[in-house]
């Protein structure tokens, strides 16, 4: 009885390494890497990360308990970027969360081995990130943030807000999402008379985004489209001030821009994309390759509008589409 009790515990044993292969690995909790695109200090980004982490407490990972997370914060930074993809690759953790198409773009160029889960990145098929959706291959999978759909969507909305545009300028930092610049050529290609025209409006620092948005309000009839991108991340709240003190009609992917005094925000639930890429970073760590995960899109989106910056730049907002808001803001 003993020596069945004994084998069976040694099977029992040898199934449990087989399923958490970090048992068997130098008997430690495994280590993930965090590397994020944005300020710490913003509350979107904290916001994510407490859904991340409720989705690894879900699935049964305590953080500081059988797993450690190493956290490095670029804050926009293109340096930082590199240096912090590299300090984390250096570590060697078992798995690493990546947010944004260039923290994804750098730890592809410098790492081959370590799995790595991305959340918001933009266009990783055409980015060379990964091979497909359906079969990323290689050593990176995660959940995407846009589609070039989405600049219809944007386009729409203005067009709705703002009856007498004539056309709208995206504003992002071609450094760090080059994506763009593809995209608008493509749009460009299919526009049929009578359609808004949509431009790049470069810009990599405060003072190019006043000129650009300056510049902008002086054409007349335009409004700007801010997509995501890690500096207009850390610029959101200048670029609200900017877009309503020049009068331009506004639309942007991210809430806190409204929450600045912006006229709205239609994108991602974002919070949703960092609580289900908790389930594919779980997935790793129990022996799963990344090239047999799919990438997956977002499913949840959500539209805020502002009436206060409405009402200030004169615009009547359709009951319909008040009807459709997830949040109005009136302060």
């Amino acid at each position: 009885m003993r020596r069945r009790n004994f084998i069976m515990a040694f099977v029992g044993g040898a199934a449990a390494c087989e399923a958490w292969p970090w048992v068997a690995n130098a008997q430690r909790p495994p280590v993930l890497g965090v590397l994020m695109a944005g300020l710490e200090t913003a509350p979107d980004n904290q916001k994510r990360l407490a859904a991340f982490r409720q989705g690894l407490a879900e699935l049964g990972w305590n953080e500081g308990g059988n797993i450690r997370i190493e956290y490095r914060w670029s804050s926009g930074q293109e340096e930082l970027i590199r240096k912090y993809a590299g300090e984390l690759v250096a570590l060697q953790p078992d798995a690493i969360l990546a947010n944004s198409t260039p923290v994804v773009g750098e730890l592809k160029r410098i790492n081959a081995t370590t799995p790595v889960v991305f959340a918001l990145a933009i266009d990783p098929v055409g980015s060379g990130e990964v091979q497909s959706l359906a079969h990323p291959g290689g050593v990176i999978t995660g959940f995407t943030y846009i589609e070039p759909e989405l600049i219809g969507k944007w386009l729409e909305l203005l067009k709705i807000l703002s009856p007498d545009l004539t056309g709208a300028a995206l504003l992002f930092n071609p450094a760090t999402t080059p994506t763009y610049d593809k995209w608008l050529r493509e749009i460009k290609a299919k526009l049929t008379p009578g359609e808004i025209a949509i431009t790049p409006m470069h810009a990599a620092s405060a003072t190019a985004l006043e000129i650009g948005i300056t510049a902008l309000a002086q054409t007349g009839r335009q409004g700007l489209i801010i997509g995501p991108d890690p500096f207009n991340q850390v610029t959101i709240k200048e670029a609200a001030r900017l877009a309503l003190q020049s009068r331009v009609p506004t639309i942007s992917v991210y809430r806190p821009f409204v929450v600045a005094g912006g006229l709205a925000a239609y994108g991602p639930d974002t919070a949703d994309v960092f609580h289900r890429a908790a389930g594919y970073v779980d997935r790793i760590l129990k022996g799963a390759k990344p090239a047999d995960l799919p990438v997956q899109q977002p499913t949840k989106f959500e539209f805020v509008i502002n009436m206060r910056t409405a009402k200030a730049l004169n615009l009547t907002v359709p009951q319909l589409l008040l009807a459709q808001a997830d949040e109005v803001i009136e302060w």
